[in-house]
């Protein structure tokens, strides 16, 4: 299953973003939407950086990986995995929705894994009406 992106948090924004703006066109990859970083050609993984305010224990508010977002094709998957993280008593961060601020048919349901890592998964692709 490909990886839609990874959130990397990170202690100075801005400084990392300084870093990462030269670093990444090296790799292919251009800036967008405002601190991250996207494929030139728009396949792959993209990147993006996030503040922290915590630099205890693992925390996805401290340096660190600040989540991880699995990409599936339809709302459908979206749904079978917050059913299963719901029935297994795993904290749901938020329940599948759309999230307009990421895109007009973000898909996506966030929760926490054992370990407290934030996982995301995500269909980002307008809803199809089934064939009549």
């Amino acid at each position: 299953m490909p990886i839609d992106h990874f959130g990397l948090g990170v202690p100075d924004v801005g400084a990392a973003k300084v870093y990462y703006d030269e670093l990444m066109p090296m790799l292919g990859f251009q800036a967008c939407f405002g601190n991250g970083y996207c494929p030139t050609d728009w396949r792959g993984a993209q990147l993006f950086l996030y503040p922290v305010a915590d630099a205890e224990a693992y925390s996805r508010d401290r340096a660190g990986l600040q989540h991880i977002a699995f990409l599936v094709s339809t709302r459908a998957e979206v749904d079978v995995v917050h059913e299963w993280v719901r029935n297994r008593n795993d904290e749901v961060l938020h329940r599948p929705r759309v999230f307009p601020q990421f895109g007009e048919h973000y898909y996506a349901t966030y929760f926490l894994d054992p370990h407290g890592f934030k996982i995301e998964v995500v269909c980002p692709a307008e809803e199809l009406a089934a064939p009549t």
